[in-house]
C-alpha cells in the first residue's frame, strides 16, 4: 500500500484509459474524497456532476477544446460551484479546485487514472457546459475530470526545487 507522499508525487496526469468500467463504490469513494476538502469557513460550496453515459462524455469533447481524452475515458465529474451557497465571496474557486484535486488523489490511490481539464476562469467553456448541462445561473463549472483505468505508464519527473523554497523572508 503506498503511503500518502507515495501517491502524491506519484500522481500524473492520463490521458489513455482502457475500456474497464468505473465501479459504483469508487465513485462513492471519489465523491466522498472530493466533499471532505478544505474549504473557507466551512462553507463547502460545491455541487458534482457524475457523468457516464456516453452521449454525455462525447459532447463534453465537443464543449471543451482539450476534452478528447473523454473518447475513452468511462467517467468524468465536473465540479461545480455554487454561489449561493458561498458566504465569503471570491473564494469558491479555491474551494471547488481542493476539492478537485482530492479527487485526483483519491482516483491515484484507487490505481485509477485521471486528469484534470480546466473550465473557469474561460468564458466560452464555462458557457458551452452551463447550456449542455442546463446549470442555474448560480451553478458555475470549475473544472472536469476525465477518470478511467490507466491506458499508460508516465515517467516521474523531477519536481523538488529547494531553489524555489524561501524561509522566512524572499
Amino acid at each position: 500500500m503506498k503511503t500518502l507522499q507515495e501517491i502524491i508525487i506519484s500522481r500524473r496526469s492520463i490521458r489513455k484509459y482502457t475500456s474497464a468500467a468505473v465501479t459504483q463504490t469508487q465513485i462513492d469513494n471519489l465523491m466522498q474524497a472530493a466533499m471532505y476538502a478544505p474549504s473557507a469557513r466551512n462553507e463547502q460550496p460545491w455541487h458534482f456532476i457524475v457523468v457516464s453515459e456516453r452521449t454525455m462524455l462525447n459532447k463534453i469533447m465537443d464543449a471543451h477544446p482539450y476534452a478528447k481524452m473523454l473518447k475513452d475515458a468511462p467517467l468524468a465529474i465536473i465540479v461545480c460551484a455554487d454561489e449561493n451557497i458561498e458566504k465569503t465571496e471570491g473564494y469558491w474557486v479555491q474551494d471547488c479546485s481542493a476539492a478537485t484535486e482530492n479527487i485526483l488523489l483519491a482516483a491515484a490511490a484507487m490505481d485509477l487514472g485521471s486528469v484534470w481539464l480546466g473550465v473557469y476562469p474561460r468564458e466560452e467553456r464555462i458557457s458551452a457546459i452551463k447550456n449542455l448541462f442546463n446549470l442555474p445561473d448560480s451553478i458555475h463549472p470549475v473544472s472536469i475530470i476525465a477518470i478511467g483505468h490507466p491506458d499508460e505508464q508516465k515517467t516521474l519527473p523531477e519536481r523538488y526545487l529547494k531553489e524555489r523554497i524561501h524561509i522566512n523572508q524572499w
